[in-house]
């Protein structure tokens, strides 16, 4: 890859992880080396599964313990998360550093700022240290003004429809 670019899936619909997993599969098809860093998500989903099988070229770094969505977490739950994405971040920043990455993924890193968990002035340093030939991409509602600024694609997905509305809950193998 001759130049690494910085991507940003955002807004309220759904499919910001699936969009940034479609773009690492892409990615890791043509022999480029992969990392997802998730933020805010620890369960065990569909694609989780099958990233773990694709071997060392596409690997996924998860350090949420807990299951659950933050709005259905105690305070003492909550009090946890913090540290959880501390090593998160910690863990990209080396791995951005070491130049063994050509993509790498910050799932839900937008949630794991506008909640509080981690500084924004961090995440723009990443964005602003990365190697010239990292492509970097960031998922997340609400992304940052800074954040979008630096990026060179963004894009809002925007929720016109959802079947919870409908009363219909989430899905094995379509939703997670």
């Amino acid at each position: 890859m001759q130049q690494g670019l910085i991507h940003i899936y955002t807004g309220a619909g759904k499919g910001k992880t699936t969009a940034a997993i479609g773009l690492g599969l892409r990615a890791y098809g043509q022999g480029l080396r992969v990392l997802m860093v998730q933020f805010l998500k620890g369960w065990t989903t569909g694609e989780r599964k099958v990233i773990a099988s694709l071997g060392p070229c596409f690997q996924l770094f998860s350090k949420k313990e807990n299951d659950k969505f933050t709005w259905g977490m105690t305070e003492e739950e909550m009090a946890g998360i913090k540290g959880e994405m501390r090593i998160g971040l910690n863990y990209t920043i080396e791995a951005v550093k070491s130049g063994e990455w050509d993509l790498i993924i910050m799932d839900e890193i937008m949630a794991a700022v506008n909640c509080g968990y981690l500084p924004l002035k961090e995440v723009v340093e990443i964005v602003k240290i990365k190697p010239l030939k990292l492509e970097l991409v960031l998922t997340g509602r609400d992304a940052p003004s800074k954040l979008i600024e630096l990026a060179d694609y963004v894009s809002e997905i925007t929720a016109r429809k959802h079947p919870m509305e409908k009363g219909i809950m989430e899905r094995e193998g379509i939703e997670y």
